[in-house]
C-alpha cells in the first residue's frame, strides 16, 4: 500500500479547481487518513495559466503537454478535467503509462470508446473511477441504503430532473459544453450523465429509452461572440425502462429561468417513496407506506431525514455532523473514495464499466431521437460507427 499518492491534474477550469480543493482539504474532512495526497503537476493549454496556477497552489510541475505528467515517474494518478472529446486518448495513454485514472464525466463521447477503455482499465488492474459526485451526497447515500434494505420494496417508477438557466441568455457567448464539436453532445452529456447515473445507482440497469432533444434557441452568440448556429441539445427529455421493469422519466435542461443547480429525483416503490432535491441538500424525504393512518393521521406522510453532514467514519467529523452540507461535499467524498481505493488497491464504484453503461444509455437516447422510436440498449451491443 502506497502512502504518498501524487496526482497529475489535467485541466484547471471549474472542475480542475474543484478536484484540487478536494485533494488539498481531505485531511480536514477525514480523521487519521492512512495516506497522503498531493498535486504533483498541473497541465493547461496556456503556459502562463499553468505557471500561475502552479505558483498560487504550490504545485511543483507546470506544463502544457499532458505527456509530461503521463510519463512522470513521480505521478501515480492522472486526474482528467479536460473537455470530453479528449478523454478517450488520454485514458488510453494514462493506462499504458501505468497510472490510476480519475476522470470527469462523461467517460468518453461514444459508447464504443467507453466500452474499450472500461475493458482496458479492467485488464490493467489500475484503479479507475468516473466522477459521478452526486452519488456521494449524504442523502443520496442514505436513499441507496433504504432501497437496499427493502424499505420501499420493489421499485415501480421514478422521475428525475437536472435544470440550469445557463442557456437562457442568447447574448451570452456559448461555452464549450454547448458546442457539440468539443463536448461530443449537449446537455444530455453535461447534466444528463449525472441523472442517468443516479437512477442507475439507485434503481438498477437501463433496458430501453425514448429520447427527445430540444434546442430552444437555434441561433445565439458563439464562443467568440459571433453569430452561431446551436449544434447541441439545450434540453433533453427521456422515457426509460429499466431491466427490473421499473419505468420513469428524465428531464435535463439549461433553458429554465429561475433554476440554479436544480437536481432532483423521486423513486416510488411498492412499500414507500423517496424524494431529494440538491437545492435542499441536507434532507432526504421518505414516505413509509406501511404506516397506517390513525384518526389524526398517525405517522403517515413524508419524513424528513436530516442527513446534513453525517458521513461514515472516518468522515463526518468536519465541520460537524450537524453542520449543513452542500454540493462540494459530494466531490470531497468522491475524491476520498477514489484515493482510498488506490491506497487499498481495491476498485470502488463508480468504475469505468459504470461509466460505459451511462454512455450506452446516452447513445441510445440520441439514436432514439434520430429514429423517433424506442431504442433497446441491446441494439447497441455492437459498436456504432462514430460520426465525423
Amino acid at each position: 500500500m502506497k502512502q504518498e499518492l501524487r496526482i497529475g491534474l489535467l485541466g484547471f477550469g471549474a472542475m480542475g479547481k474543484t478536484h484540487a480543493f478536494c485533494v488539498n482539504n481531505l485531511r480536514y474532512y477525514y480523521s487519521d487518513l492512512p495516506f497522503r495526497a498531493a498535486i504533483r503537476g498541473v497541465c493547461t493549454t496556456s503556459e502562463e495559466k499553468s505557471r500561475r496556477v502552479a505558483e498560487k497552489f504550490d504545485i511543483p510541475v507546470a506544463c502544457t503537454d499532458e505527456d509530461v505528467l503521463l510519463h512522470d515517474p513521480e505521478v501515480d494518478i492522472v486526474d482528467i478535467c479536460t473537455p470530453n472529446r479528449y478523454h478517450y486518448e488520454t485514458i488510453k495513454k494514462a493506462l499504458a503509462a501505468g497510472k490510476h485514472v480519475y476522470c470527469e464525466k462523461p467517460l468518453c463521447v461514444t459508447a464504443s470508446q467507453a466500452r474499450e477503455v472500461a475493458e482496458l482499465a479492467k485488464a490493467s488492474g489500475k484503479i479507475c473511477t468516473v466522477v459521478f459526485n452526486n452519488r456521494h451526497l449524504a442523502p443520496v447515500m442514505r436513499a441507496a441504503e433504504l432501497i437496499r434494505e427493502g424499505r420501499i420494496g420493489r421499485i415501480l417508477s421514478f422521475s428525475a430532473e437536472y435544470l440550469h438557466n445557463s442557456c437562457t441568455d442568447v447574448l451570452r457567448p456559448a461555452g464549450w459544453k454547448q458546442n457539440r464539436d468539443i463536448c461530443g453532445g449537449g446537455v444530455l452529456f453535461d447534466l444528463g450523465s449525472h441523472v442517468i447515473d443516479l437512477i442507475y445507482f439507485l434503481c438498477g440497469e437501463f433496458e430501453a429509452v425514448y429520447g427527445m432533444p430540444q434546442i430552444g434557441y437555434p441561433r445565439r452568440k458563439g464562443m467568440k461572440g459571433e453569430e452561431w448556429e446551436t449544434n447541441a441539445d439545450e434540453g433533453f427529455h427521456m422515457l426509460c425502462r429499466l431491466k427490473s421493469g421499473a419505468m420513469g422519466s428524465i428531464t435535463v435542461s439549461k433553458l429554465i429561468h429561475g433554476a440554479n443547480d436544480d437536481l432532483s429525483f423521486a423513486v416510488y416503490g411498492e412499500k414507500g417513496s423517496l424524494k431529494f432535491s440538491l437545492m435542499q441538500p441536507n434532507f432526504l424525504y421518505f414516505y413509509d407506506a406501511t404506516e397506517k393512518p390513525s384518526a389524526l393521521g398517525g405517522n403517515c406522510g413524508y419524513q424528513a431525514i436530516e442527513c446534513v453532514g453525517r458521513y461514515p467514519a472516518p468522515g463526518g467529523s468536519f465541520p460537524a455532523p450537524k453542520a449543513p452540507s452542500g454540493w462540494i461535499r459530494g466531490h470531497v467524498e468522491s475524491m476520498y473514495q477514489f484515493l482510498n481505493s488506490v491506497y487499498l488497491e481495491k476498485q470502488a464504484a463508480p468504475d469505468f464499466a459504470d461509466g460505459a453503461h451511462v454512455q450506452l444509455v446516452m447513445e441510445a437516447a440520441y439514436l432514439s431521437a434520430e429514429q423517433r422510436g424506442e431504442i433497446h440498449l441491446s441494439q447497441l451491443a455492437a459498436p456504432r460507427e462514430e460520426k465525423p
